[in-house]
């Protein structure tokens, strides 16, 4: 009877060793860590939640600047996915951060402009156009290129290639990541330039078109699966998932042309 008794606990405090692993994520090759450019943040929000309720497994996103988020995983911090812009990802791939054959392009987004919902519309049409905008706009926000994103480093190319690097200046507020839009939205600044799919989600902002002419810019996002990855398998059916037709709506709603 003691050795039967003796065996009950033995087993209970197995059974009880396996759910406190299982419970605090160890382990578990149906749970995934994505790391992503800011940029995606409202699409793959909805489309990780609608890929958990298919009982593809657990998705943890990871959001920030695409050039800050390929450093750390240059440096060695692990993760399943990644999603970032394309000449990124085969940079990381160069590096063996990325498994060879699995980069596959989510979706581009133009890099745009921003303005208050319901207010005046200036003309942005052609480049000419544009720089006259730029010129009378009481106050212009977009990403601190020093910061390295992406729509922010490529405008400030552009304010230079227009001339107007000087006289935008004073009137120009720089913010470390997407925060264009929501300053737009405030009333805080009158233009926002930021990636499309970082001007549609925010309430009292509107996109008001993509850059003309010869500065257009659209910017390719594209996955990946880390080399580093624990669940493989996991990470190949997630970036089937976001790339899939069911999420196609999803990305065209949030400002993206998938593929």
């Amino acid at each position: 009877m003691r050795s039967i008794r003796l065996g009950l606990i033995v087993l209970a405090s197995l059974i009880l060793s396996l759910s406190s692993l299982a419970g605090s994520g160890l382990a578990r090759a149906d749970e995934i860590k994505v790391m992503a450019s800011v940029a995606l943040k409202s699409t793959l929000d909805d489309l990780a939640t609608k890929f958990e309720r298919t009982g593809g497994g657990k998705v943890t996103m990871v959001y920030g600047l695409a050039a800050q988020l390929k450093l750390r995983i240059s440096d060695g911090e692990a993760d399943d996915v990644a999603i970032l812009i394309r000449p990124m990802m085969e940079d990381l791939l160069t590096q063996g951060k990325l498994a060879v054959g699995t980069l596959i392009n989510v979706g581009g987004t133009p890099i745009a402009i921003a303005i208050r919902a319901g207010a005046p519309k200036p003309d942005i049409g052609t480049v000419d156009a544009l720089k006259h905008t730029l010129i009378v706009a009481k106050s212009i926000s977009y990403a601190d290129p020093a910061k390295g994103g992406a729509s922010g480093v490529y405008f400030a190319k552009v304010v230079e290639k227009l001339g107007l690097t000087d006289e935008l200046k004073a009137k120009t507020i720089l913010v470390p990541g997407a925060q264009a839009p929501e300053l737009v939205a405030k009333g805080e600044a009158e233009l926002g330039v930021a990636q499309g799919s970082e001007i549609i989600p925010i309430a009292g902002a509107e996109v008001l078109g993509p850059l003309p002419g010869n500065l257009a810019s659209v910017t390719l996002f594209t996955a990946g699966i880390a080399t580093t990855s624990k669940g493989p398998d996991a990470a190949k059916a997630f970036i089937k998932f976001i790339t899939g037709p069911d999420a196609a709506p999803v990305l065209k709603a949030k400002g993206f042309n998938p593929g």
